[in-house]
């Protein structure tokens, strides 16, 4: 029987690396340390949506159709799927750079003391 090949520890959670080949017809055996592939440690979720983003040629509107979610959830789950391929997700990547550049506008009224604390903070708060 196969079983899929697991991407994490199942007792930490931390990487597994693939340390031993074995030729199915001959039994020949390598060890050593191989590199998996990239779409290898994608959980079956996002292997599955990978599949239908491909299959759908990247048309949202048909990933919607598809798998019967909605226009929001297919931009969450690709989101997450750039992210685990090791990508940085553009939107989110700007959405922190405009927070981080709203907070030192807050900052900086506050230190000229054009706000007061408490005000900033509840200014800061609205940025979570």
């Amino acid at each position: 029987m196969r079983y899929v090949r697991p991407s994490k520890c199942p007792v930490c959670n931390s990487e597994l690396k693939i340390v031993k080949l074995e030729c199915e017809k001959c039994k020949t055996k390598i060890e050593g340390e191989f590199k998996g592939c990239d779409f290898c440690n994608l959980t079956p979720e996002e292997q599955y949506f990978l599949k239908i983003f491909v299959k759908c040629k990247g048309s949202i509107k048909e990933i919607e159709k598809e798998l019967d979610i909605s226009y929001p959830t297919v931009k969450s789950r690709l989101n997450q799927l750039i992210t685990a391929l090791g990508f940085e997700d553009k939107e989110l990547e700007d959405e922190k750079k405009d927070k981080k550049r709203e907070r030192e506008i807050i900052l900086g009224k506050l230190d000229r003391g054009e706000i007061t604390s408490s005000e900033a903070l509840k200014e800061l708060e609205k940025l979570k």
